[in-house]
């Protein structure tokens, strides 16, 4: 059997996802990035063949905030690391009656209304635009369901993801409007993470996790921290056998990907070469790097 095309698989969430049955060779690492520092070390392990990489998307202790978290550094630390694939798993409340607590969403569209977070590698010097029209990796999300519906966890087939600045939750005019949207989650994390994920030329699934009825919900109108903790505890479990059972899929799986993430940027860069920043061309190469020495 040929090696699955997979290199390292990250994932980003919770500190509490790393702990998983078998996992060996585990350590912390300290990782720089041209965009500064990750939220945290990331955690090495080995599951069976596989390494994966995992990044507390809040630093450990959940130390900060959505709109301080440096997205760029994250996505770029595990590029650097040699991830192609990677499982985002984040709390979000349920916009819909029929997603209630404890419902994982396989994600597969955002609206994004954040405006406080840098959304880009890319710059002056060196402009990009990559497509964002399918957010998300098809071939990664099918494992995802796939490892779901064996575990009979309550799940849905795809669902939009409205990614909000935070970090106070919405008020119940916004809620409403957000449903009035067709929007069926809403959290604070995602976006701009799944942007630079596909500027990466990353693989990226989310997995949103219902912790709450927004505050729509007639029975919800006051989400409490203390609520939305209870339900996130019931979802630990469940969240690491989806990690081992993910890292078992993907490692059988030997068909090359045909998803397209990880030729995101073959028309993307705009900027003509002759015109392109020396010191962006050197700050993008663990981004970019394939195509930047491709296009000279």
């Amino acid at each position: 059997m040929s090696a699955p095309p997979t290199g390292r698989i990250g994932i980003i969430g919770g500190s509490g996802l790393y702990d998983l049955p078998g996992l060996t060779d585990t350590r912390w690492v300290a990782v720089d990035t041209p965009w500064g520092a990750p939220s945290d070390e990331l955690f090495f392990g080995r599951l069976g063949e596989v390494e994966l990489v995992f990044l507390p998307r809040h630093g450990r202790g959940h130390r900060v905030p959505p709109s301080e978290v440096n997205y760029r550094a994250n996505i770029a630390a595990l590029k650097q690391m040699g991830c192609t694939d990677v499982l985002s798993l984040s709390a979000v409340g349920g916009l819909r009656a029929d997603l209630p607590p404890g419902t994982f969403v396989v994600v597969d569209q955002f609206i994004d209304r954040t405006f406080a977070r840098e959304k880009s590698f890319f710059g002056t010097g060196l402009v990009a635009h990559v497509s964002m029209a399918k957010p998300v990796c098809h071939r990664l999300g099918r494992h995802v369901l796939a490892q779901l519906a064996a575990q009979e966890v309550p799940h849905a087939d795809g669902g939009t993801y409205l990614a909000m600045e935070g970090p106070q939750f919405s008020t119940l005019a916004e809620s409403q409007m957000y449903r009035s949207w067709n929007c069926d989650v809403i959290g604070m994390t995602n976006m701009p993470e799944a942007k630079l994920a596909r500027e990466a030329e990353l693989c990226y699934a989310s997995v949103a996790m219902v912790t709450d009825f927004d505050c729509w919900h007639p029975g919800h109108d006051s989400v409490t921290v203390d609520a939305i903790i209870g339900v996130l505890l019931g979802n630990a479990a469940q969240a690491r056998q989806l990690v081992s059972g993910l890292v078992a899929q993907l490692h059988a799986d030997t068909q090359a990907p045909a998803c397209g993430c990880r030729s995101a940027l073959d028309h993307a860069l705009i900027t003509a070469p002759s015109a392109r920043s020396p010191e962006m061309i050197h700050r993008l190469q663990g981004i970019a790097g394939r195509v930047l020495q491709a296009q000279g």
